[in-house]
């Protein structure tokens, strides 16, 4: 009895420690999740060095180093292979233009200045100081140079030629673009996409539009990525960077304004034809596809909650999805990962055979319109085809200087690769008829 006794004394006092473990527990979590930093150093709007702001934000900064690592995914990811050895068809669709030069995979943001001083085309090909817009944290050099007003600065930064603007800038993109050092809230910084999102909600019929008084934050979780994962063009002498929004962000109503402007940028040497280059439309494609409808922003694939105790913070390590597809996609997809990744490499795969079949029907109007200028065609009797080369190109290339492979918007890449096919053989045919 006495043994009995004893047993259940002891475990009651067991439970009790438990339960007063738990609770301390639970409260220790509860400090946690107030307590989201420790302020080691003051921030402000000139700390530009990420490890300064990792002092306070030591689990976000471990992130961001982390986008040095090189992984490739079957279609892209961020080991920096030439995509003109990949896939030799590029050289001539780019020949005349720098992309013709070098064209590889784009790295970590932890690379961003590094490899625009790297490729090619800044090496030995004049390019302004606009690249820095989206390249380096420019903000501080933007204020210096405008005595303070980022605008006046911007425009001065812009029209220099790059090896001087790079004097400007010593880091790649940091914390303080998308935070305030002072809230930490997300913010816009970049002019470029600043005048360009005002520009694309008066096309929605939405006057006065201020991103950083009117988005929403799950918004903001996009458009800070959308600062630089855009369509844009250098503008005149000054080289001005322009986000073509005006009339909307879709790959016709860009078209249209860059018609509207009479904005090539280049004559291809085997056509004649005044081709434009696709940057690089995330936002843009993003914005057509089913993830965007429903609200899905960029940080939810690309920088997925994480938690670390009682402490939830987006992961910093920016990169695929397919690269950590339990947090990027199963927060939401409710099955295996493995049927996960062949749906969306299923996408990647057509969205590839589509392209390939785009790019050999445009190479088939070059042929077509050389041939026809060899045996004597007047330029003017080819100017249909050069309109169709124009049309055909632009989107093929808007698909494939986007790095998703038509994941943002499967329908949509398809139907644009489907119309490039199409104008590309009109093209052809128009073509052979003005040479007969």
């Amino acid at each position: 009895m006495k043994l009995r006794l004893l047993a259940v004394v002891v475990l009651a006092a067991a439970t009790m420690a438990g339960i007063a473990a738990l609770l301390l527990n639970i409260a220790e979590r509860k400090r946690e999740a107030k307590t989201h930093y420790l302020e080691l150093v003051k921030l402000t709007e000139d700390t530009i060095d990420p490890a300064e702001w990792g002092k306070n934000f030591p689990r976000q900064y471990d992130g961001y180093r982390r986008t040095v690592d090189t992984q490739r995914t079957r279609h892209g990811g961020s080991e920096a292979f030439q995509k003109l050895d990949e896939d030799p068809r590029w050289r001539r669709i780019f020949k005349g233009y720098a992309f013709g030069l070098d064209y590889r995979e784009e790295r970590g943001h932890a690379y961003m200045l590094s490899d625009q001083d790297e490729t090619r085309r800044s090496k030995e090909r004049p390019q302004p100081g606009t690249c820095l817009h989206c390249h380096s944290a420019v903000m501080p050099a933007y204020r210096k140079l405008g005595n303070g007003d980022v605008l006046k600065g911007f425009d001065l930064l812009n029209a220099m030629p790059w090896k001087e603007a790079r004097q400007h800038v010593t880091h790649p993109i940091s914390c303080g673009d998308c935070h305030d050092p002072t809230s930490m809230q997300l913010r816009v910084t970049r002019p470029g996409f600043l005048a360009g999102i005002a520009a694309y909600k008066t096309s929605q019929r939405v006057a006065g539009y201020d991103v950083n008084r009117d988005a929403t934050r799950q918004e903001m979780r996009t458009y800070v990525c959308a600062q630089c994962h855009v369509e844009y063009y250098f503008k005149g002498p000054g080289k001005t960077l322009v986000y073509p929004w005006a009339k909307g962000v879709g790959v016709e109503q860009i078209e249209a304004y860059y018609d509207e402007v009479k904005w090539k940028d280049w004559d291809h040497p085997d056509t004649g034809a005044p081709v434009l280059k696709a940057q690089h439309p995330e936002f843009e494609l993003w914005a057509q596809g089913i993830h965007a409808r429903s609200g899905v922003a960029c940080a939810d694939c690309h920088m997925p909650y994480t938690r670390e105790g009682a402490i939830k913070v987006s992961d910093h390590h920016v990169r695929s999805p397919l690269l950590n597809i339990a947090r990027a996609c199963q927060t939401c997809h409710r099955y295996p990962e493995q049927e996960i990744l062949a749906r969306a490499e299923a996408i990647q795969d057509r969205t590839e055979r589509l392209m390939g079949l785009a790019e050999k029907a445009l190479l088939a109007l070059m042929d077509a319109v050389q041939a026809a200028a060899a045996r004597g065609v007047r330029p003017e009797a080819l100017a249909d085809a050069r309109a169709f080369h124009r049309k055909a190109q632009w989107r093929l290339d808007f698909v494939a200087a986007e790095n998703s492979k038509g994941f943002h918007a499967p329908q949509e890449a398809a139907r644009i690769l489907a119309e490039a096919i199409d104008f590309a053989r009109q093209g052809q045919v128009t073509a052979v008829a003005a040479g007969r």
